[in-house]
């Protein structure tokens, strides 16, 4: 291991001949002095994001759009690798979901299960964000993909011993979690690293969303099945076995770790300024408090699956599969729509339509008793729900200043996944006292509310971003 990352360090080129870097904050104080080094005060506008001359700018032009960030060597990489390993994870969840409600039959412990495998990511987020902007990304990738493989064989070789109970799924969600809370801000973070055309970026992310959503109709399937043929063991072992694919992907990268200075602020100052530049742009802000809403609000409807599938429509782990893959096809839809599109603009109104979508979506989903009724509307779901949080991921990336990313993705984890389990837990009790159905109609009608308000803001928020796309070269300058 230690001699891979000595000769990582001597790789100095990317494979189109172009130089590259895999993370960390570049120091450029010897280039353009301190005062330009410290960046534009928090609220302002960051510099542009001026997309460099390179051999992938060429092939994207040669590619179809919907696949142009596949043009850069280093992503289609992960792209492939990483697939592979999110099918294992939607198989993963699952499993885990339906081995929780075979062993207990209570909707309120499917609440309590998320709650635990998703508050770390809210406890620490911030902090791991600041160490996301310090290390390489890249190698902060490699560990927790290592370590997440070796989570899932730990609760493979529980169920095979059959001696599995619900506090150790509990301990394992949990170590998961805070394995998460490094995980997404880099992996969010490390996007912009394996696309060396800034161009290419949104079409990235959008490409990424497509993934996590294809996985999500694969994964739950094949779950579906596995469950009912050979237990839930199986499916966490074809999961250890899925980060292999992921592992080796990112060890085929070329990549130049940047020889970075030792920081000279304290950890909190680093992570009191990122709050502090998230509070201050109205933009960033805006799309992160509609984010955290729709997580807390609407997204815990996938946790009490288990129990829809088995008290409203008289199902099993096959229909719990059919449900999650209908949610999963939705979202693929969704995806491709952003992946064709050419340009940021316009996604704010796109983003207030898909939450509406989605809050609407849910509140009908709530009263439906009809299984083909319920896929329907799963995928209305699915697609409003991957729309706005791929739209607020985009545009996170185009308009942070970049000596703040990790900082900043890791809010966005906080908000997407951070407030998660806080949902998780409040559906769980409400689920128990009121019923599943009831609690998704609750959590769809807030939705809704969050998407009119967003749509109230549009002007606001146009009026704000204007001056940073117009600096980034996205909107002619007035």
């Amino acid at each position: 291991m230690r001699s891979w990352w000595r000769s990582q360090r001597r790789r100095n080129v990317a494979d189109d001949g172009t130089p590259t870097h895999t993370g960390g904050t570049v120091d450029t104080t010897a280039v353009t002095g301190p005062a330009e080094a410290a960046g534009p005060p928090f609220g302002e506008p960051p510099e542009p994001l001026t997309p460099p001359i390179t051999a992938g700018s060429t092939a994207s032009r040669d590619t179809p759009r919907i696949l142009r960030a596949l043009t850069h060597r280093n992503y289609r990489l992960f792209f492939g690798g990483q697939t592979t390993s999110l099918v294992g994870t939607w198989i993963t969840r699952v499993a885990t979901s339906w081995l929780v409600y075979r062993l207990t039959g209570s909707a309120f412990l499917l609440g309590v299960v998320g709650f635990c495998g998703q508050i770390p990511t809210l406890a620490l987020s911030p902090i791991a964000g600041v160490w996301v902007d310090r290390w390489n990304r890249h190698r902060i990738l490699v560990v927790t993909q290592i370590l997440s493989m070796l989570q899932s064989l730990a609760l493979a070789l529980l169920v095979f011993t059959h001696t599995v109970t619900v506090a150790h799924i509990i301990a394992l969600q949990i170590v998961q979690g805070v394995i998460n809370a490094f995980d997404t801000p880099a992996r969010q973070a490390f996007v912009v690293e394996m696309v060396e055309d800034r161009a290419d970026l949104p079409n990235a992310i959008a490409l990424n969303s497509t993934m996590v959503n294809g996985s999500r109709i694969i994964g739950p399937s094949i779950a579906g099945v596995l469950i009912a043929a050979v237990g839930e063991g199986w499916c966490f072992m074809v999961d250890a076995i899925s980060y292999l694919a992921v592992i080796a992907s990112l060890f085929a990268m070329r990549l130049i770790p940047i020889e970075r200075t030792r920081p000279t602020t304290r950890v909190m100052d680093e992570m009191r300024d990122g709050f502090q530049y998230v509070a201050r742009s109205v933009p960033i802000r805006s799309v992160l408090l509609l984010l955290a809403l729709v997580a807390t609000m609407g997204m815990p409807y996938t946790v009490l699956m288990p129990a829809i599938a088995a008290q409203t429509l008289h199902g099993g782990p096959n229909t719990l599969g059919l449900l999650m893959t209908a949610t999963g096809v939705g979202a693929v839809a969704g995806a491709l729509y952003l992946a064709s599109r050419q340009s940021v603009l316009g996604l704010w109104r796109v983003m207030a339509i898909a939450t509406l979508t989605f809050g609407v979506g849910l509140v009908l989903f709530s009263f439906s008793r009809n299984l083909w009724t319920s896929v329907a509307l799963l995928m209305l779901v699915g697609a409003g729900f991957m729309v706005e949080t791929a739209s607020t991921n985009t545009i996170l990336q185009t308009i942070v200043d970049e000596r703040l990313r990790g900082r900043v993705m890791a809010f966005y984890t906080m908000a997407f996944l951070g407030t998660a389990p806080i949902g998780s837990l409040i559906a769980g009790i409400l689920a128990a006292r009121l019923g599943a159905t009831t609690t998704v109609m609750l959590g769809g009608i807030a939705c809704s509310i969050g998407g009119v308000w967003f749509a109230t803001q549009l002007p606001t928020l146009r009026r704000h971003v204007r001056p940073i796309y117009e600096r980034a070269g996205i909107l002619p300058a007035q």
